[in-house]
């Protein structure tokens, strides 16, 4: 039996960047569901990992990124999932979880097999990630409804590649630790 981590994918975001304008508006219902699936993971005692972009500040820790977003404009879409004492925080540089970060590492020492991928952006990140993920030979899982995007068609076909062509699952969130 896989045993499953929720992985948090660049939710801890200012929005002051190129295409935010494009992703506000898919982040806005997909911030609720992400808040339901965190609740729900820590009742089961489902690891909760955040995967976060550095945006460049290499000297900045997930504290300093946090209190970043929490203090812009768009506060209401960090707030509600933010992470608690017992989250597990990683830092990428670029699109994977998986590129030059811990994180594989941190997976295999907890035994962590499914990795439950919810966050932005769809079409880059969460599909990097996927596909970093199934050749380490982790089962995927991907919420639909827990993933926002920039481009629609983008993200439907990229949930598509995920589900067809890396045996990723794709469902709904309601499906997860029910």
């Amino acid at each position: 039996m896989s045993k499953p981590a929720l992985i948090v994918i660049d939710m801890i975001n200012t929005y002051d960047h190129k295409d935010a304008e494009l992703l506000i508006p898919s982040v806005e219902p997909v911030v609720p569901v992400i808040t339901d699936l965190l609740r729900r993971a820590r009742e089961q005692d489902v690891p909760v990992i955040y995967v976060n972009d550095n945006f460049g500040e290499w000297r900045s820790h997930h504290g300093e990124l946090l209190d970043h977003a929490l203090a812009g404009p768009h506060a209401r879409l960090v707030e509600p999932i933010k992470p608690d004492s017992d989250s597990l925080f990683v830092l990428k540089t670029r699109h994977s979880i998986f590129f030059e970060t811990p994180l594989e590492y941190l997976l295999r020492q907890q035994g962590l097999t499914r990795l439950v991928l919810v966050g932005q952006v769809t079409e880059q990140c969460v599909l990097y990630s996927a596909l970093d993920a199934h050749i380490r030979h982790f089962d995927v899982v991907v919420p639909e409804d827990a993933v926002a995007h920039i481009h629609e068609d983008l993200a439907r076909a990229a949930l598509r590649m995920m589900e067809r062509n890396m045996g990723a699952r794709v469902c709904e969130s309601r499906e997860l630790w029910a």
